[in-house]
C-alpha cells in the first residue's frame, strides 16, 4: 500500500508540481535566521522543493524551510530550537537517496549539511578517519590521494559518507569490503533535543569492542529517524598494489549468476569445486578465493545493451559480469587464468582484460551510470529503482523468475546487481502518468520483495491455470529468506514490507527505540515506521 500511495503521489505530482508551505511560527522562523544567519536559511519555493525529494519517485513533499549549518555547535542550537517549537526535522546530504528518506511528508525544517565538510583525525597508522556530513565518498579518496589508504564503499553515486551511514549503503565493493555498518567505528549524533551522543565514545576508534549495547550499528541505518549524523569514524583500507578489470558475457542471466554463486560457495565447498578444476586443496579458505570473483556486478541482456549505448561503449546485448581483481602483480596471473575458467564453465568468455586505469575507469563509469542508461530507454518517463538481497544459493532462481516476470508483465526494467552478495536492482521504468502501467509497477515490486502468493497477469494471454490469463507466482526475496531492500533503505516505500520482515514483534522493538530516542517523533517522520 505505501509504494501504491507513492506511485499515485508521483503521477500527481506531474499534474500539480510543488505541494504548498505550511509556514513556520514566525518566532521559530526568527530564532533560526538569528543563529545561522539569512543567508543559511530559505523558505524560496524553489529551494523547498529541491530539498523536498531524493532520486527516487517520490515527489512533492518539500519542507517548510532549508537551513544550512556551519559546524555542529550551530545545529544543535537549532535542532534545540525545532525540539522546543515541536517542528519535525529533516536530514539532507546530496539528496542521491532511492526511498524517499529525504520527502517532508510532515512538513518541517530540512537540515542540508553540505557546509559540515570537516575531514580530521586521519590515523594512517590505524586506518581510520573522520568526516562531517558534507564530505562526499569521492572527496575523502581524493583526499587520502598518496597515503596508501582510500574507502572502498560505492553505491555508484557521489554519495555524502554520513548518508551512506544513516542508509546502511553498500555497493559494488561490498563482498570483499564490507558495507557501511562493519566500516563505521564511531558516529558523532545530535539527538532530536540538541544533546550529543558518540556511539563508540568520543575520540574513540577501536576495531572492535564489547562494552555494552552497539549503539553505532543502531545509528548505521537508522534512515534520520534517531538523530542527525554529524560525524562518522571510518575504517580505512590499503590501496591494492595492482587492478585489472573484465566484461564476460554469458548466454543467460542464469549462467552469469551461478557462476558468480559458484564461486561465492553457493553450491558445495570452494575445496571440492577447485579441486574439479585442477586448482588444489590448498585453497580451502575464504582468503584465497579469487577476489574477481567476489564483487561480480551483473547486467542483464536489456541493461548491457542500454549501458552500452549510453556510455559508447561496444559491448553485446548480452548478460554480462563485471569483475575486477585486486592483488600483487606476480598474484594477477593466476588469478586470471581462474576466473576465465571459472567463467568458461558456466558458458561465458571474458570480452577484454581492462589494465589502464582509464579503461577499467570507462568500463565501471558505465556500470555507474545505469540509472541514466536505463531512463534513456524511454526518454521523458519516470524511474523506480528497487531491490532485494536473497542468501547466494537461492539467487539464480530468484532472478530468473524476476526476468520473466518483468517480461510477462509488459514493464521496461532492467536488472542489475551486485550478485556476488545475493543482491539485486530492477531499474522500472515507466510513464507517470498512465495509471494502468504504474498499477503495474507497483504489483511486480510488491510481488518481487513480498513473498508473491498470488498471481501474476500475463501480458497479451486470455487464458492460464484460473482461465483469466493470470498464472501463480513462485515466492521470491522474503521466502527466500531475504530481505525487502539491501541497500537503498526502507525510507517511505518498503515500510509495508518491513512489517511483514520483521514481524510484530520486531516491528514493536524498533518503535520502543523510536520512542526513546525521539519521544515527539519529530526526526523525519513518515519513514521506515
Amino acid at each position: 500500500m505505501a509504494l501504491r500511495r507513492a506511485l499515485r503521489l508521483a503521477v500527481a505530482v506531474g499534474r500539480r508540481g510543488c505541494c504548498s508551505q505550511h509556514p513556520l511560527p514566525p518566532i521559530l522562523l526568527q530564532a533560526l535566521r538569528a543563529v545561522a544567519g539569512d543567508p543559511n536559511v530559505s523558505v524560496s519555493a524553489a529551494v523547498r522543493q529541491q530539498h523536498g525529494h531524493d532520486e527516487s519517485m517520490h515527489r512533492c513533499a518539500p519542507p517548510d524551510a532549508v537551513v544550512w549549518p556551519r559546524d555542529v555547535e550551530q545545529l544543535q542550537e537549532m535542532v534545540a530550537l525545532c525540539h522546543q517549537h515541536r517542528v519535525p526535522m529533516l536530514p539532507y546530504g546530496t539528496g542521491t537517496g532511492l526511498e524517499g528518506g529525504v520527502n517532508a511528508v510532515q512538513g518541517g525544517v530540512c537540515f542540508n549539511l553540505s557546509h559540515m565538510a570537516a575531514i580530521s583525525e586521519l590515523s594512517v597508522e590505524d586506518f581510520s578517519v573522520a568526516v562531517e556530513p558534507g564530505v562526499t565518498r569521492k572527496a575523502l579518496n581524493a583526499y587520502l590521494r598518496g597515503t596508501g589508504l582510500w574507502f572502498p564503499v560505492d553505491p555508484g553515486a557521489d554519495a555524502s559518507l554520513c548518508g551512506m551511514a544513516a542508509t546502511g549503503a553498500s555497493g559494488t565493493n561490498a563482498v570483499r569490503y564490507g558495507t557501511m555498518r562493519p566500516n563505521v567505528l564511531n558516529l558523532r549524533v545530535v539527538l532530536p533535543d540538541g544533546s550529543v551522543l558518540h556511539t563508540a565514545g568520543p575520540g574513540r576508534s577501536a576495531r572492535k569492542s564489547a562494552a555494552g549495547y552497539d549503539l553505532t550499528s543502531l545509528f548505521v541505518g537508522s534512515e534520520g529517524t534517531l538523530g542527525f549524523l554529524t560525524q562518522a569514524t571510518l575504517r580505512l583500507h590499503p590501496l591494492p598494489e595492482a587492478v585489472v578489470a573484465a566484461a564476460c558475457t554469458f548466454p543467460s542471466v542464469r549462467d552469469a549468476v551461478s557462476c558468480t554463486v559458484q564461486a561465492w560457495g553457493g553450491n558445495g565447498t570452494w575445496m571440492g569445486r577447485s579441486m574439479a578444476l585442477g586448482w588444489g586443496w590448498e585453497r580451502d579458505s575464504l582468503s584465497s578465493i579469487p577476489s574477481c570473483l567476489l564483487p561480480a556486478e551483473l547486467l542483464d541482456e536489456v541493461m548491457a545493451g542500454a549501458c552500452s549505448r549510453y556510455s559508447h561503449l561496444d559491448l553485446p546485448e548480452a548478460a554480462m559480469l563485471f569483475l575486477e581483481l585486486h592483488g600483487s602483480q606476480r598474484g594477477l596471473a593466476e588469478q586470471q587464468q581462474q576466473a576465465e575458467e571459472l567463467v568458461q564453465l558456466h558458458s561465458g568468455s571474458v570480452l577484454a582484460w581492462a589494465w589502464a586505469p582509464e579503461e577499467r575507469e570507462r568500463l565501471w563509469t558505465a556500470r555507474h551510470n545505469a540509472w541514466f542508461a536505463a531512463l534513456a530507454l524511454r526518454p521523458g518517463c519516470q524511474g523506480y529503482s528497487t531491490d532485494v538481497c536473497v542468501p547466494i544459493s537461492r539467487l539464480p532462481n530468484v532472478v530468473l523468475e524476476t526476468q520473466r516476470d518483468l517480461q510477462d508483465s509488459g514493464l521496461t526494467g532492467p536488472m542489475v546487481g551486485h550478485v556476488g552478495d545475493g543482491n539485486f536492482h530492477c531499474i522500472l521504468v515507466f510513464h507517470a502518468d498512465d495509471p494502468a502501467e504504474a498499477q503495474r509497477v507497483h504489483d511486480f515490486a510488491e510481488r518481487l520483495g513480498r513473498w508473491g502468493c498470488g498471481s501474476r497477469r500475463v501480458q497479451g494471454s486470455g487464458d492460464g491455470p484460473t482461465g483469466d490469463g493470470h498464472i501463480p507466482v513462485p515466492r521470491r526475496a522474503l521466502a527466500a529468506g531475504g530481505t525487502c531492500t539491501g541497500e537503498h533503505g526502507v525510507g517511505l516505500g518498503k515500510r509495508a514490507l518491513l512489517r511483514e520482515e520483521l514481524g510484530a514483534v520486531g516491528l514493536a522493538a524498533m518503535r520502543r527505540i523510536k520512542d526513546a530516542l525521539d519521544p515527539l517523533h519529530l526526526m523525519n517522520p513518515g519513514k521506515v515506521l
